[in-house]
């Protein structure tokens, strides 16, 4: 099958970054989904990975979004049959979905919404759990459980997570969303997610806060350059707030800018269940069926923005490059072979 993977480490200007390279068919195991690709996203956690590929000589396929039809499955496989339509993030520990044919877990697959096409449906994975693992299992928020008076500012609106948190941060009722966005194009997605208000995270973020008497959060969602950012978070977070970062920092941070507060830092990271195979790993097939219903009866849109076209490895470049700037708007997709 075609598939589209790294060697090595080299910058996604290079045509060696990522290479076109036929490999075999994978086979499902007992608990296993063997799914035909229709479409893929990509995130952060792509070109993280490219950059960090060791110089072993070893071809190793990317990609962790992921939307497609079941072909095949293991003996153990209950909730799915052949022709199923499904969408889901992957496993870190296990190769990626940047092929032909992917092999799945189905504790982790979800079905796919019926309302959007499979392209619309890939966007979804990846960011929609790690803001929903952020917001409702981490900082304890629920659709069910009102929020008055409390302020949820989420730095970084309008890449795919922020994208996702700002829309299922708004099913909290009572809870006052505040997403930051540095460019007039992503100030404007934000507010049509549905962020009551939006500041810059490049400018005094506080000041803007007090300018638009907005009070102090209760909770943040860091999800961009944390080692810039924290210092300032930390100093305007409430007191007993929660402060959920989901990529990692160059530095140390330094917690004690918390401890005066009675704050809590937490951190967010969507791979956890499936690469540690946790009691509670099949939550995760829960998560992504809910979506699935939400996307059907309107309570969330699919933040899927651009197509790049086919899945090779020059348009998954192009996609790299264009993530790697960070300043994408909502998911890039890639469709087809």
């Amino acid at each position: 099958m075609k598939s589209i993977g790294v060697v090595k480490a080299a910058p996604i200007e290079d045509p060696e970054s990522l290479i076109d390279r036929d490999i075999p068919l994978p086979s499902p195991g007992p608990n296993d989904l063997l799914v035909r690709v229709h479409a893929i996203s990509v995130n952060p956690a792509d070109y993280r990975m490219r950059q960090r590929k060791e110089d072993d000589g070893q071809f190793v396929v990317l990609g962790w979004d992921v939307a497609g039809e079941v072909v095949a499955s293991g003996k153990n496989v209950t909730a799915f049959v052949a022709g199923d339509k499904v969408y889901y993030a992957g496993d870190l520990t296990r190769p990626g979905a940047n092929s032909e044919y992917h092999v799945v877990d189905e504790a982790i697959v979800g079905h796919a919404p019926i309302s959007v096409d499979l392209i619309c449906a890939a966007a979804l994975p990846l960011t929609t759990l790690t803001a929903w693992e952020a917001l409702f299992d981490r900082m304890g928020l629920s659709p069910e459980k009102p929020e008055n008076g409390k302020t949820l500012l989420i730095v970084g609106g309008a890449g795919g997570v922020g994208s996702m948190a700002i829309q299922l941060a708004r099913l909290v009722p009572g809870l006052q969303v505040i997403a930051t966005a540095s460019r007039p194009e992503s100030r404007d997605w934000c507010e049509k997610l549905g962020a009551h208000a939006v500041i810059n995270h490049f400018g005094d973020m506080a000041e803007q806060l007090a300018v638009q008497n907005l009070s102090a959060p209760d909770l943040i969602l860091l999800l961009n350059d944390p080692d810039r950012h924290y210092p300032a978070l930390a100093d305007m977070l409430a007191p007993q707030g929660k402060l959920c970062c989901i990529v990692p920092f160059k530095q140390d941070p330094n917690l004690n800018l918390l401890m005066r507060k009675s704050a809590s830092f937490l951190w967010e990271f969507m791979f956890t269940r499936a690469m540690f195979s946790t009691a509670d790993k099949s939550t995760q097939g829960v998560i992504l069926n809910s979506v699935a219903a939400m996307i059907d009866n309107g309570r969330l849109i699919s933040t899927a923005t651009q197509n790049i076209g086919a899945i090779n490895a020059a348009n998954l470049r192009a996609a790299h490059l264009q993530l790697e700037s960070g300043r994408t708007i909502g998911k890039l997709l890639l469709s087809g072979f």
